[in-house]
């Protein structure tokens, strides 16, 4: 049974830092696209960052850039988000999505949201200014 555990979110000033985690079961990180998501009010689900295995480089969307990071601990069947100098804009529910297949590079994943297979309950990570 696949599923995937969101946590780490909650209440940061702007300019905090953050780290979510995304407890995965049911399936190994090997040769796997994840990827973590969020969708603020009224705005729809964007992609924030996404690796795949096809080609091993990570995805940002440009707002984050220089900012997160994405990682992945296949012992521990973790993908990780840190966020730093975290602004309001950043807030929203962040989700973990991963698909059991590689076919396609980070980017396409994160721009293509409906290409993963399972998404885990989202985690509200809120940024007062």
């Amino acid at each position: 049974d696949v599923q995937l555990q969101a946590s780490g979110g909650g209440l940061v000033q702007a300019g905090g830092s953050v780290r979510l985690s995304c407890e995965v079961s049911g399936f190994t990180l090997d040769d796997r696209s994840v990827g973590w998501f969020r969708q603020a009010p009224g705005k729809e689900r964007e992609g924030v960052s996404c690796i795949s295995d096809l080609d091993g480089r990570p995805y940002y969307r440009e707002s984050v850039k220089g900012r997160f990071a994405i990682s992945k601990d296949v012992a521990k069947y973790t993908v990780y988000l840190h966020m730093n100098d975290l602004t309001p804009e950043d807030t929203a529910v962040y989700y973990c999505a991963a698909n059991l297949v590689a076919y396609y590079s980070s980017g396409y994943y994160c721009q293509h949201p409906t290409g993963m297979d399972y998404w885990g309950k989202g985690t509200q990570v809120t940024v007062s200014s």
